[in-house]
């Protein structure tokens, strides 16, 4: 069928069921909903059998949802009506909630109900939610409403609050003095506030004389003191007594003009200096709850390496010291090292807030694709261990290749995959131009750059971008890496897996040294940092700030992406990489046929430590 999704941003949501519906053959466009009047000429234009709002938060025109089947997909249990389904629902306790499929109509929430799906609650945060549980259970219930939609006299149920089975109401929208607390309420009730207001508006507070939103709380079992004195700092978050015990915040935003959401002591600025650091070194035990963002266990000859950046974001100190800890889990005596990263996203790459917060934004991006280039060096030589990149949740930007550095990926069912970063004015490093051709050759891997497609992790199975997907939770995904860990580290032929993965290396490296690719990325993204050749400043600006972007915007509008999808994956095979191939690539100063740079290329890479 041919599906027109209307939707406020091309979301992980949007993207999940993107994938889905383009799984099952159908033809899906996407429209930005900026406007009504850009809604209804995206609706004539492309004349769709049926609609789909996967993530909206402005009304549809009447013209529209009158006159075409249309869908919206709410995140609340059937009769449940409001723009704050998820946030009320943490606040209210509720020990169930689900996705409901409804028919877009007159009152908001109100339409005809297609499908629906339930899951039990957990103490997560909203955003965390969102990505998991909410996006399975909206991805069923949406396959079924649309098989139901080419069902022949199939009926939609009408609304019906006398039904008992009905449970949801209206509810207003949240205000941020919903999510308010105070440091004499106990720590359950001080995170349940900040878990239903996080990512989005933020837990408001008082610090320091100024008036804050924050994020990522996490329980501190150990520390005590004074309700609301701040009792220590790690990694850029800061710790907070509270009646019972103390609370970490990992993120602050200044309720400030143009203030933006940054690490909590990057938002505190000078005052942080005066607060004490409590290191927790990621190879020491905890001895309780608390917080850290890159911790390490073992299980017989395989190491796990976890890493929980918040939306997964990697400043250049994050990847330092996660490279750091890659080091001294070589120096353990194990054979696999898997890298986990946070059990909600993998990675998305530079940090852009943090960018955005520097003093000189062009040099803090570069000491960030510097400090990730390391990372990811560090990850492909690895001689003498096997490693697996474990995807439990999302990946995008530069968290794809670095994924790809590994000898094995895995990913959870239903991670999406965004292996590309033109939609930020950045040409890309972290050794993609290496990386993504020796999976998928390097036509596909042209074609994956320049069309900013999402991927779902069948496809990329298929295509051989990752070797395998499995698990429909985070934890059962994780139980199986780790089986899959073990069995590797016990195989009676390991040295010789090692000794070919050694030989692959030096083959790669005669043909083409690392360092070319690197410095051949590295002149380009300094172009794009220095030169802002690409618009970068002007879109991280844009999306730090939430502000939308009319390029972004037409990077997803009228694309004809069921074409493209099939331009890449229609071999049903892997295809196997020969670096000798036709990819033009002379706009990169390479020569396709020997790597090497081509003559006329007179940028030289940056000289820059």
């Amino acid at each position: 069928m041919k599906i027109l999704f209307l939707t406020t941003a091309f979301n992980g949501m949007a993207h999940r069921a993107w994938i889905e519906l383009d799984r099952l053959n159908h033809q899906a466009r996407v429209q930005i909903a900026t406007s009504p009047e850009a809604m209804e000429a995206a609706v004539d234009e492309f004349d769709p059998e049926l609609i789909i709002a996967p993530f909206l938060k402005t009304k549809i025109p009447e013209r529209i949802w009158k006159n075409r089947a249309t869908l919206i997909v709410h995140p609340g249990i059937r009769g449940d009506r409001g723009s704050s389904s998820l946030d009320w629902a943490i606040l209210n306790g509720e020990k169930e909630w689900g996705v409901t499929i409804l028919q877009a109509a007159e009152k908001m929430d109100a339409g005809d109900i297609w499908a629906w799906r339930t899951f039990p609650m957990r103490p997560a945060s909203k955003a965390c939610l969102y990505r998991h549980e909410v996006t399975q259970a909206a991805m069923e219930a949406l396959l079924e409403a649309v098989a139901h939609f080419q069902e022949p006299g199939f009926r939609p149920q009408p609304l019906d609050y006398s039904n008992p089975a009905i449970r949801g109401r209206w509810n207003r929208r949240a205000r941020p003095d919903d999510f308010r607390f105070s440091w004499l309420d106990d720590t359950e009730s001080i995170l349940h506030k900040i878990r239903a207001a996080d990512s989005e508006p933020g837990a408001p507070m008082e610090l320091f004389g100024k008036k804050y939103s924050c994020f990522g709380g996490r329980r501190e079992s150990r520390l005590q003191g004074a309700p609301g004195a701040v009792l220590a700092q790690r990694d850029k978050a800061i710790c907070i007594a509270t009646a019972d015990g103390a609370v970490w915040l990992t993120h602050l935003r200044e309720d400030a003009e143009a203030g933006i959401k940054l690490p909590a002591t990057l938002a505190l600025g000078e005052t942080a200096d005066a607060i004490p650091t409590v290191a927790l070194p990621p190879f020491l035990p905890a001895d309780g709850d608390t917080f850290r963002e890159i911790r390490y266990e073992e299980e017989g000859q395989a190491g796990f390496l976890h890493f929980d950046f918040y939306n997964g974001a990697m400043d250049a100190d994050q990847c330092r010291r996660l490279q750091a800890a890659l080091q001294e889990a070589k120096r353990r005596p194990v054979k696999v090292i898997a890298m986990m990263g946070g059990c909600d996203i993998w990675s998305n790459g530079i940090h852009l807030n943090v960018i955005e917060h520097a003093e000189n934004p062009a040099d803090e991006s570069w000491a960030n694709i510097l400090a990730i280039d390391n990372l990811i060096l560090e990850i492909i030589q690895s001689p003498d261990h096997y490693i697996i990149a474990a995807l439990q949740g999302n990946a995008g930007a530069g968290g794809v290749p670095m994924a790809l550095a590994a000898d094995k990926v895995l990913a959870r069912n239903g991670v999406v995959l965004n292996p590309h970063t033109r939609t930020m004015g950045l040409y890309g490093s972290e050794y993609w131009t290496y990386l993504l051709p020796r999976r998928i050759g390097l036509e596909k891997a042209q074609q994956f750059t320049e069309q900013c497609l999402p991927w779902g992790t069948a496809v990329a199975k298929e295509i051989g971008l990752i070797d395998d997907c499995f698990g429909e939770t985070a934890e059962a995904f994780f139980g199986q890496v780790k089986q899959t860990a073990g069995e590797i580290a016990a195989l009676p032929y390991f040295d010789k897996l090692l000794l070919a993965k050694r030989f692959q290396r030096r083959k790669d490296e005669a043909f083409k040294p690392l360092d070319a690719y690197r410095q051949e990325e590295l002149e380009r993204m300094q172009r794009n940092f220095y030169e802002d050749d690409e618009g970068y400043h002007h879109k991280r600006y844009c999306f730090v700030h939430k502000i939308h972007e009319a390029s972004r915007g037409q990077l997803v509008e009228e694309k004809d992406w069921y074409s493209s999808r099939r331009r890449i994956y229609r071999r049903r095979k892997w295809e196997g990489v020969e670096y000798g191939g036709a990819w033009s690539v002379s706009d990169q100063g390479v020569n396709p046929t020997t790597g090497h740079s081509n003559p006329d290329s007179k940028q030289q890479p940056p000289n820059k430590p």
